[in-house]
């Protein structure tokens, strides 16, 4: 006879959880879930999840419960506050935060947990709001190998896991590849800008280098939205600072200088600055655009 299925817990049902949720609860999963505005979890609601009044409620109900929420103080809150997963999840439950948050956090949840009798894994992820979508999502997991490898079917509806070692090196994967997108971001957007000046014709120019070495995984989510102006949030503003805020201290604690990444994040956090925060990374175009007193034409 087939193992019974692990009952499950998810909390944050915002642009990338409420479809990665949504594939656990595909997959036939019971699902109860916990978001701070219960209107956001409704959908989830509708294909069958139950909803709970606090992330220990959810944790009450569930063998094993994922977070995915804004800041590192919202992990702290919702995993090991007063109402937080650890309050109500059974010895031998797990935990698994998959925000972007701080490496030092996530090695205190996972020794708090074991003190609970309990298992913890960070797991960030990557792919945006498609990936998230598509289940295509690339997730980086730290904390014990053996944990991670029973977690496997649960990953799998989400997208591709790849273990990283020990706890915390699941988000200091994340940050080393939030590092890289935002140079990326960079060079995209200077290019398009660029391009715009010397007189091509922006769409045909997107279109002829993204077969050659200069094509990515940032042309090709974002060059399109970033032509039709479409600063729809696959991933906030708001949060891109936060995960490069998070990125600069910790380069600051190793010692090293990483002068892309600092530019990148002035960058973005002068996006703030106008009221920009609650738009997607691809709007770094408006940034460069005022730079230079000019905007990119229109498609679509």
């Amino acid at each position: 006879m087939a193992a019974e299925k692990p009952r499950v817990g998810w909390i944050g049902t915002g642009v990338m959880g409420q479809a990665m949720c949504g594939h656990i609860l595909s997959a036939g999963y019971s699902v109860t879930v916990f978001n701070r505005t219960l209107s956001k979890a409704q959908t989830l609601c509708d294909r069958g999840a139950i909803i709970a009044d606090s992330p220990k409620s959810v944790a009450a109900e569930s063998d094993i419960v994922f977070t995915i929420v804004g800041y590192p103080k919202d992990v702290r809150e919702v995993i090991i506050g007063e109402n937080g997963v650890l309050k109500g999840l059974k010895p031998g439950g797990t935990v698994v935060d998959m925000t972007t948050s701080e490496p030092s956090l996530a090695r205190e949840i996972f020794d708090y947990a074991k003190q609970k009798g309990c298992e913890s894994v960070d797991a960030p992820v990557s792919g945006g709001d498609k990936g998230a979508k598509a289940g295509t999502l690339a997730i980086f997991a730290g904390g014990e190998e053996t944990v991670v490898e029973r977690l496997k079917p649960l990953f799998d509806c989400m997208g591709k896991v790849t273990y990283m070692g020990g706890p915390g090196l699941g988000q200091c994967t994340k940050l080393g590849n939030q590092i890289t997108i935002a140079s990326t971001m960079v060079g995209l957007v200077e290019g398009m800008v660029y391009a715009h000046k010397a007189g091509l014709d922006v769409e045909m120019y997107i279109k002829a280098i993204s077969t050659g070495a200069a094509g990515s995984r940032c042309l090709d989510l974002y060059a399109d939205r970033i032509l039709r102006r479409d600063f729809d949030p696959g991933f906030f503003v708001n949060h891109f600072v936060k995960d490069l805020g998070i990125s600069l201290r910790e380069c600051q604690q190793m010692g090293l200088s990483l002068p892309g990444l600092a530019l990148a994040q002035q960058l973005y956090v002068s996006l703030k600055a106008h009221g920009e925060g609650n738009l997607g990374t691809q709007a770094l175009v408006l940034a460069l655009e005022r730079l230079n007193n000019l905007q990119l034409p229109t498609i679509g």
